[in-house]
């Protein structure tokens, strides 16, 4: 196994994570802003979903096999698993934390797949960056003065 791949498993598993605490969460959603909440988080674990599946491609694409199950994820993953359910304020905080986990270990790999000159990941990497970053300023931005 290369330290690329290692840590694009941990991309992999940091990112079903945060996709699995935002499908939650949309499905568990309570309060006067439910509906605005639950749309969000649609949008947000529908992105997700996507992004899932093209990092495992990424790391299928080093020859190398992609992790697959709880045990493994969790294993892999600095996202901590999602047991009660806060409020929708809350909810949106944790996804923000979440989210900057998921920005660190997109990070690394990307310093990783620029060091072995690895441009197809690399590039790869950067739009994932790029796109949660959007997910930071809508995620800030949902609970900024409450």
């Amino acid at each position: 196994m290369s330290q690329l791949g290692d840590a694009l498993k941990v991309v992999l598993a940091d990112t079903f994570a945060l996709y699995l605490k935002t499908h939650n969460y949309h499905w568990n959603v309570e309060g006067q802003d439910f509906y605005e909440y639950h749309k969000f988080f649609q949008k947000l674990y529908e992105e997700l979903h996507e992004a899932v599946d093209n990092i495992a491609e990424e790391i299928r694409s080093l020859n190398e096999y992609a992790p697959g199950s709880f045990s493994r994820f969790a294993e892999l993953t600095r996202i901590q698993d999602a047991v009660t359910i806060p409020s929708g304020h809350e909810m949106v905080q944790k996804l923000l934390e979440d989210n900057n986990t998921v920005i660190e270990s997109l990070h690394n790999a990307y310093l990783l797949a620029e060091k072995t000159d690895a441009i197809g990941i690399s590039n790869f990497l950067q739009d994932r960056t790029d796109k949660h970053f959007k997910h930071a300023w809508m995620l800030r931005a949902s609970v900024k003065n409450k």
